[in-house]
């Protein structure tokens, strides 16, 4: 099974949590769901690093401290997500040709825009930040 790593960072913004997304370019992709940044772990690195080094790629983003919230199974491709989360106030920008958007949403807006398998992230985002 193929493992991705990403992050899901976020930020206070006017009392309302928001979250950064990112989503995919091209034409084809016009109406794909946002995600949160993510890849692929070069061979030998570590889910975290990985988590990290696609945040910084995809959004231009340095990720700080970081906290585990497990890891998804996309439903089509099989493939196995781990999430990073972490408070950012770094301003995002599409660092990448993988991407045409970054940007930080209201956490009400990002479970309409995020892929359908990754919004247990945002429960999961939370439950840690204990928000109900």
């Amino acid at each position: 099974m193929k493992q991705s790593a990403g992050t899901l960072l976020y930020r206070q913004n006017g009392g309302k949590l928001e979250v950064l997304l990112v989503h995919p370019s091209g034409g084809y992709n016009r109406r794909a769901p946002w995600s949160i940044p993510k890849g692929l772990p070069d061979e030998g690195e570590g889910l975290e690093d990985a988590a990290r080094r696609e945040t910084l790629e995809e959004a231009g983003v340095k990720a700080g401290q970081l906290m585990p919230l497990g890891s998804i199974h996309y439903t089509k491709s099989r493939k196995q997500v781990h999430a990073f989360a972490g408070p950012s106030n770094d301003v995002p920008r599409c660092a990448s040709w993988e991407v045409d958007q970054a940007r930080f949403v209201p956490i009400d807006e990002a479970r309409e825009l995020l892929h359908p398998d990754q919004q247990p992230f945002l429960d999961r985002l939370e439950s840690l930040l204990k928000i109900s």
